[in-house]
């Protein structure tokens, strides 16, 4: 693995994408890590966004097992856009709605206790998440580029919040 990355003191923007280098690619909703959100299991978060188009819940279920392409294919064909209506466990959510964005909240959080994915969101340091190829309208994709680097800049400044309390709490016992 290159971690030539860690050197840079300026860093520069890190553009999320599948293709990309660590940790790059490792951030990105086709990597393969696995959470469970409401007793669901989920094996990428691009299984649980993909799974949101369809409304019966057992389809749900497997769509979430699915990872990267796979599940970005399998929900492909699902025309959402117009009634701007998603699924979640049998119950319709509006796309522009608190109620949606509470529920990306939940699945990022869910995601967020996966160490591989932990262990990627802390390796870029304090880049500025960006996703280049995000679509930016709400009308167009089920999670936007400013809504899906938002979660991770905000779930990192947690995360290296909890580490520095961690260290701090270790400090404390060896003194």
């Amino acid at each position: 693995m290159d971690w030539s990355f860690l050197e840079n003191k300026e860093w520069e923007p890190l553009d999320i994408h599948s293709g990309h280098d660590y940790p790059s690619g490792a951030l990105s909703n086709f990597a393969p890590h696995p959470f469970v959100i409401d007793g669901v299991e989920c094996a990428s978060m691009e299984g649980f966004l993909q799974a949101l188009k369809f409304s019966n819940p057992e389809m749900q279920k497997e769509v979430c097992k699915l990872v990267g392409r796979a599940a970005k294919a399998k929900g492909s064909k699902k025309n959402w856009k117009q009634a701007r209506i998603l699924y979640w466990q049998g119950q319709e959510i509006k796309r522009d709605s608190q109620e949606y964005q509470d529920l990306l909240d939940r699945a990022y959080d869910a995601l967020s206790q996966n160490e591989g994915f932990k262990k990627a969101l802390l390796a870029s340091g304090n880049a500025v998440l960006t996703h280049s190829i995000g679509r930016r309208k709400e009308s167009e994709t089920i999670l936007t580029a400013r809504e899906f680097c938002s979660r991770l800049t905000a779930i990192r400044q947690r995360l290296k919040e909890e580490q520095k309390r961690e260290l701090e709490n270790t400090k404390n016992l060896n003194f």
